[in-house]
């Protein structure tokens, strides 16, 4: 009974609950563990019943030892799932925490059907959807579908997870986090784990780029593409709310690990202010370009690797035409770009509806991802106080 499916009841009756796709999802997941736990425990029994109608010699007795050794190893295993899909899925009864991880599951699911909706072809609709959590600490994170998890004992998480920090959450405006977390996620779903490392080579060999330094932006790869899908999905927020996590000392901003996934920060922005120079915005992507350049004049006394520095001028425009306007097959023969078409229009929206979220207005039938950027202008121009801002930002996001 202590390892018994879950029910939806048991996490009250509002909106924010698991879904009953995330239940069963788990249900058969913890079912699956059974099976093994349930013949370790017939095992143990029957040696039992040898053992009690003994006498029973010390070898006996070592092996029901043995078979309840085995046994006790099954139920920690199912219990350790247990318990960590009892204290995501306990979040959503908890006021405020419930409303606000509502909230980012809409944004995450308005990320993917967006995706979904505009590809070129048919494809598979992943269920369940994203289901986003809240821990303590500093960086976000996500765990994708079917992917050993050593949380879970390394059994196969059955749908995206995606972690959240305390802090951003009552900082929405920083949140332009969701949309990056998600796009891991749907690095995979789209079949593009391995095409978009192979475009970078591909784009990075055509233009004569040093091959030593195309392996390095393919070993950043899924960083980038993260990046990439972000600024796609939210545009000029997004970009604003990856300077504020990777503006560090110049030390960290211009660190260069051979054995790291993410970009060095210093080139880092300026892959994202090309994309978004490409997407119609070549005014605010001068601007985060000038100010960067500010704050870092010079890579003189860093470690990055000389030819990473003389090449970038070339390599981020490559790494940018790779990853969004190079057509993948498991797009319909489309390009990120062409999937995901935000605009200065869209953006026109986005300031709007900021000026609607700091009058505690309806913002209107703006995507759920752009309230991010609208919540990160209106905090920018200090059109109403951070804290209303945050709770218009909630409010507006779980009635939906």
């Amino acid at each position: 009974m202590a390892l018994r499916d879950f029910t939806r009841d048991e996490f009250g009756t509002s909106a924010a609950r698991p879904s009953e796709g995330h239940i069963q999802a788990v249900n058969a997941l913890l079912a699956k563990l059974r099976r093994p736990l349930e013949g370790a425990v017939s095992d143990l029994e029957r040696v039992a019943r040898e053992v009690e109608h003994g006498p029973a010699s010390t070898g006996q007795l070592h092996e029901l030892l043995r078979r309840k050794s085995r046994a006790h190893d099954w139920v920690r295993a199912t219990e350790r799932v247990w318990d960590f899909y009892f204290d995501v899925f306990g979040q959503r009864t908890q006021e405020p925490y419930n409303q606000w991880l509502l909230s980012c599951d809409r944004i995450a699911l308005d990320c993917y059907q967006h995706v979904y909706m505009h590809l070129g072809s048919n494809r598979s609709i992943p269920a369940p959807p994203p289901f986003t959590y809240m821990r303590t600490g500093f960086s976000p994170a996500t765990y994708r579908r079917n992917i050993p998890l050593r949380k879970l004992g390394r059994q196969l998480n059955p749908f995206p997870l995606v972690q959240l920090p305390y802090h951003r959450l009552v900082n929405p405006w920083t949140m332009g986090a969701i949309m990056h977390e998600v796009s891991h996620n749907l690095q995979n779903e789209l079949g593009l784990e391995e095409a978009v490392p192979r475009s970078i080579l591909r784009t990075f060999r055509a233009a004569g780029i040093d091959q030593r330094v195309a392996a390095i932006y393919g070993q950043w790869n899924r960083e980038i593409f993260g990046d990439v899908m972000g600024c796609l999905l939210g545009g000029e927020a997004f970009v604003a709310s990856l300077l504020d996590v990777i503006g560090r000392s110049p030390e960290q901003a211009m660190g260069f690990n051979p054995h790291g996934v993410h970009p060095t920060p210093y080139l880092r922005t300026f892959i994202s202010t090309e994309l978004l120079r490409r997407m119609g915005f070549p005014e605010a992507a001068a601007t985060y370009d000038k100010a960067w350049r500010r704050l870092y004049p010079s890579t003189a006394g860093s470690n990055l690797p000389p030819a990473l520095v003389r090449t970038a001028k070339d390599a981020i425009p490559a790494v940018v035409e790779a990853v969004a306007f190079t057509r993948f097959p498991s797009l319909g023969d489309r390009s990120l770009r062409q999937v995901i078409t935000f605009g200065p229009r869209h953006q026109l929206m986005i300031e709007e509806a900021a000026q609607r979220l700091a009058r505690g207005t309806d913002p209107g039938v703006v995507p759920e991802r752009f309230l991010i950027g609208a919540v990160r202008i209106a905090v920018d121009r200090k059109l109403a106080d951070p804290e209303r801002l945050m709770r218009n930002f909630y409010l507006e996001l779980s009635r939906r």
